[in-house]
């Protein structure tokens, strides 16, 4: 399996991406990685053992505008990361999947431009993995690609979380919940109402397994295998649980660090506090798939340390080796013959700025 990595992306750019590519490397002595970004950056994995450096003079930054990423940066470290993992009918592709930290918006239109979408997919959409009470997962999507969609949007969305984690978890028919401020059908904006409707009627004709309205503590509960959502509220939903892990971990370490007493007892409760923290840890979670592409790209966080990136990169190579890109596509394939269309145009539609 071969990753390609946008090594210039990112708020900390190669001093966070080659670490994290040493240690993925490391940990995995099958896989090789086209290291991508300007060569006096990379200069010191030029020689590292199943590594390929290929150089691009241009970097997006995480405050460019779409427009410039797409027009103006034609060499970015971003868009020749992503345009590894295109194929042709002349030519395969020469990496497995594609690895960013960088500028979402960018990301989302350059992967769109230069992949194009599986047929029937109107937008790509951000899809990751948050813990639950279960001792497991629920699958979020959108998470910051699509600022404004459609009903229409958010029922491709739902098929296209359920081909995930059909292929990657093994579930045959996941449940798919519709974020919104109540579980009543009455309640939501008019594209919610809209989308709840579509999502009824494919669960009618066995398209999907929906659920119904979940809310915000849903996805922590585990009351659906999968949360549909726009970008704009996905993204917030996953900064605000970020940020509320990270608090939880301060006010912990706080309270027993205030005297010695607490001191000692943190002494003793300290392997249950460290399976906490790593339960906890936003990092070990790094790694959204944009789907409905015709090549695997990944989007890590811009903030990301070298561990985080490193499970992003850990998650592209999984996502490879288990053919995900075939299996999630002829799933959707299956499905959206009998699904709503949409007429958008051939180019970028609106997309998130998040980083």
């Amino acid at each position: 399996m071969r990753i390609s990595v946008d090594c210039m992306g990112g708020d900390h750019g190669p001093s966070v991406t080659l670490p994290a590519c040493q240690a993925f490397l490391a940990a995995h002595p099958e896989a090789e990685l086209l290291l991508v970004g300007q060569a006096e950056a990379l200069a010191v994995a030029r020689d590292w053992p199943r590594c390929r450096i290929v150089e691009a003079s241009e970097v997006v930054t995480m405050d460019d505008p779409v427009e410039v990423a797409l027009r103006r940066k034609k060499d970015s470290s971003m868009r020749v990361a992503i345009g590894q993992v295109k194929c042709t009918a002349d030519q395969p592709a020469a990496a497995h999947a594609c690895v960013s930290a960088g500028n979402t918006g960018a990301l989302m239109a350059l992967a769109r431009y230069l992949l194009k979408t599986v047929e029937g997919i109107d937008r790509p959409a951000l899809a990751t993995v948050m813990p639950n009470q279960h001792d497991g997962f629920t699958t979020v999507l959108d998470l910051g690609a699509n600022v404004d969609c459609t009903a229409e949007h958010l029922l491709q969305f739902a098929v296209m979380g359920s081909a995930l984690v059909s292929a990657v978890d093994g579930k045959p028919s996941p449940s798919v919940g519709l974020l919104n401020i109540g579980e009543e059908v009455i309640k939501g904006s008019e594209v919610i109402k809209r989308a709840g409707e579509l999502l009824r009627q494919a669960h009618e004709r066995g398209l999907i397994n929906f659920h119904g309205n979940v809310e915000g503590n849903d996805i922590f509960k585990g009351t659906s295998d999968i949360v549909v959502c726009d970008g704009f509220v996905g993204n917030v939903a996953l900064k605000t649980a970020e940020g509320l892990a990270g608090m939880f971990a301060s006010f912990i370490k706080q309270e027993f660090t205030r005297n010695i007493l607490t001191k000692m007892v943190a002494l003793v409760a300290m392997p249950v506090l460290n399976r906490f923290k790593r339960r906890v840890d936003h990092r070990r979670y790094s790694g959204a798939a944009l789907l409905g592409l015709r090549g695997l790209v990944f989007k890590s966080h811009g903030s990301s340390d070298a561990l985080a990136f490193e499970v992003a990169l850990n998650r592209a190579y999984d996502a490879a080796r288990h053919r995900l890109l075939e299996r999630v596509h002829d799933q959707i394939a299956a499905t959206l013959v009998s699904l709503p269309t949409t007429a958008e145009p051939a180019a970028v539609a609106d997309v998130g700025q998040a980083a």
